[in-house]
């Protein structure tokens, strides 16, 4: 189970985001109203909680760039947004290593028709499985206007069954339009191996409220234990 609080614009929602228990923090180089910048993070890059994975989301294949934001920013990771480019990836592991965590986004368009959405969804999942240098794919939406921050879910029921049988071990984050409301009916839906979210705890684009958050974190974290429940432990001996 993995929780991702995506879209931030300053240290105190980041920190708000580790006490709700979330696992990463997602900061947005695309074009977005979300939008930062490599030196405004590292600016809070020491302030931010150590053990809270880091991730930059950029919507360009342009290497050099992605490189420059990643190291100035002191990030842990990238979700690449744009098309799927298994060259970039493999430049990007061999830059950064086995720890690196890599994200692909996939988007479900909803211009699209289902069917077209779905076969594509399924296509690129079949493609990224035959790719070790991505760690995880994260569906997302995709509108006319945007691919992705849209606040619209897209067809879980048609997406279930694709990812059922096409994922296999590649790990699944499941993102667009969630929040506190439906995230546990994706959850027991999807199956996923993740969550993202990022409007869906907000008040404003790029501020985060926190009651919102950790409703969402507790949803998210009890519907996971519904799918996976915790081992149980084996009854104490008797003594003797």
């Amino acid at each position: 189970m993995w929780i991702k609080i995506c879209g931030n614009t300053n240290a105190q929602d980041v920190q708000q985001a580790a006490d709700a228990g979330a696992d990463a923090a997602g900061f947005v180089f695309a074009p977005s109203p979300r939008r930062v910048t490599a030196g405004q993070i590292a600016a809070i890059m020491p302030d931010l909680p150590a053990d809270l994975t880091k991730i930059g989301v950029f919507n360009t294949q342009d290497f050099d760039e992605i490189v420059f934001s990643l190291r100035s920013a002191g990030l842990h990771g990238a979700q690449l947004h744009g098309e799927l480019d298994f060259s970039l990836a493999e430049r990007l592991r061999r830059e950064f290593g086995p720890e690196f965590f890599l994200i692909q986004t996939l988007h479900w368009d909803m211009n699209s028709d289902p069917a077209r959405a779905g076969e594509r969804l399924r296509n690129e999942l079949r493609a990224i499985a035959r790719h070790s240098d991505i760690d995880a794919a994260l569906i997302d939406t995709r509108t006319a206007i945007a691919t992705g921050g849209t606040g619209k879910t897209f067809d879980w029921n048609r997406a279930k069954d694709i990812l059922s049988a096409e994922a296999g071990p590649l790990r699944i984050i499941v993102a667009g339009g969630l929040h506190p409301g439906n995230v546990r009916e994706a959850i027991l839906t999807l199956r996923p191996w993740g969550v993202d979210v990022s409007s869906g705890v907000e008040f404003a684009p790029g501020r985060k409220d926190p009651e919102i958050l950790f409703d969402f974190v507790r949803q998210a974290r009890f519907a996971f234990l519904e799918i996976e429940p915790p081992p149980m432990l084996p009854a104490a001996a008797e003594p003797v």
